[in-house]
């Protein structure tokens, strides 16, 4: 019987970024039955219920340790999520610490894997002996950010946001400084100076775990690979969702009773992630698109906020429907369904009613619908949706970008346009069989391609060294 190998695990707070890195330890132990994972888990307050529900289905390979929550009264109030997750991981670093000794104290560790947020704890590994990866659960186009970022530092001056040129990174489609990550939007800012932190601490490690595969970005992962004369040790394994995972879905769900009832195709999903809201006037215009479009559709609504990303850390308390514009339910009950808060999304998007999604561009999400074939409507709210915008219709050309006013309203006119062209016409086809051929290329990935090729590079490599 091989020897255990036993790797620590650090996620930030926030579902979002604990799903990808615990779907990366299942696959690793999966790989590796003789692995043993600690996820140890920072939380800004008690942990929802969404995230211990979760983290009880892990098989017994997998421990889980929920730190001592950070008191959310004792942080700043009205900031940007980011910071709020960039502050309670280092206000957790002694906690990481403490634990990280206890399991030394019982056993060698090989490797410390920590998500981007956490950086700091990566600083550990040394210590311990180990060596120090970064979980990275985006894509490579947005780690070329955190790659380049330092260097396009110096060379701009003024705010990125001004620039009329757009910015180039090899491998990667063009972008406008507008469509940077909310942490780059603002130079002066304390997350500014997290996210430079951040960036010159992520090619330190011993290696860049991330979340995408080698067919879906292949420019930006070479480009990444070559950097540096080989500096950065890049391990492609995605896409890593929660496909395939045992989760306690009711069949019976009311979003998937109302499906079943739909043609092949003819239904758009429409969710902006677990975090995202929108304005009381986005919803009206979005629900008077939807209802203009004519097509079939399934909503997942929030309750209005004017922040976008009101929700990631704190969901609100009202009814969402109660928003919606007046006899909305009643016009539309033959064509929608509009359900509060939240749907079980990997089985939405895997249904064959389902022909097209209109998203936040957050990567879960996009990884998910790549996995089922399902072209996109992009509506980015925060963080590096933009650039996930950016690469799904100009790099990869399987989705649609609506235009915004002046106010950042889309109109709904121009809703229902985007729609229909997704739904209806030879465009959205061209996306939709150039998805199809995506689905593929991800699933041969894991399959026995490129992802799974370099998840054993890694374990053999971590195994080796266990075994000195």
């Amino acid at each position: 019987m091989a020897k255990a190998t036993y790797i620590a695990i650090v996620s930030s707070p926030g579902y979002t970024h604990l799903v990808p890195i615990i779907e990366f330890s299942k696959r690793l132990i999966n790989h590796r039955p003789n692995f043993h994972v600690t996820c140890i888990v920072p939380s800004l307050g008690p942990p929802p219920e969404s995230s211990k529900a979760y983290l009880q289905t892990l098989p017994s390979n997998i421990d889980t340790i929920l730190l001592p929550p950070v008191n959310k009264d004792q942080l700043p109030q009205g900031v940007h999520p980011v910071f709020l997750i960039q502050v309670t991981t280092m206000r957790s670093l002694p906690s990481i610490h403490e634990v990280l000794k206890s399991l030394c104290s019982k056993a060698p560790l090989t490797a410390l894997v920590v998500d981007v947020f956490a950086y700091k704890a990566a600083e550990f590994a040394k210590e311990f002996n180990a060596l120090s990866y970064f979980y990275f659960p985006s894509s490579a186009m947005t780690l070329s950010l955190l790659i380049h970022g330092p260097n396009l530092d110096k060379e701009v001056s003024g705010e990125f946001k001004d620039l009329t040129e757009p910015i180039k990174f090899p491998g990667c489609v063009p972008f406008m400084g507008v469509d940077l990550p909310d942490p780059a939007q603002n130079r002066s800012s304390e997350i500014y100076k997290h996210f430079l932190e951040r960036a010159k601490a992520i090619g330190t490690a011993d290696g860049i775990v991330i979340n995408t595969f080698l067919e879906m970005e292949p420019g930006a992962i070479r480009a990444l690979e070559e950097f540096g004369n080989g500096k950065i040790r890049l391990y492609p394994v995605g896409p890593i969702t929660q496909k395939g995972s045992r989760n306690e879905v009711d069949e019976s769900d009311k979003c998937l009773r109302w499906l079943d009832k739909q043609p092949p195709c003819s239904v758009l999903y429409v969710s902006f992630g677990s975090g995202g809201t929108l304005s009381q006037q986005q919803i009206n215009e979005l629900a008077w698109g939807l209802e203009l479009s004519g097509q079939r559709f399934l909503w997942v609504l929030r309750a209005p906020n004017n922040s976008a990303s009101a929700a990631y850390l704190q969901a609100a308390k009202e009814d969402p429907l109660q928003f919606l514009p007046s006899r909305f339910l009643e016009r539309t009950k033959e064509k929608g369904l509009v359900v509060p808060s939240w749907a079980p999304q990997v089985q939405i998007l895997s249904h064959n009613s389902v022909g097209g999604f209109l998203t936040h561009c957050g990567w879960n999400s996009t990884l998910e619908s790549v996995q089922e074939g399902v072209p996109l409507i992009t509506w980015p709210l925060f963080a590096e949706q933009r650039m996930n915008a950016v690469m799904l219709t100009d790099g990869l050309n399987v989705a649609l970008r609506p235009k915004f006013n002046e106010d950042g309203i889309a109109e709904k006119e121009e809703i229902a346009k985007v729609i229909k062209c997704l739904m209806e016409e030879e465009e959205g086809a061209g996306m939709r069989e150039r998805m199809r051929n995506l689905k593929y290329c991800a699933a041969n990935a894991l399959k026995d391609g490129s992802s799974t090729r370099t998840l054993s590079q890694l374990a053999n490599h971590w195994e080796s060294l266990s075994e000195i």
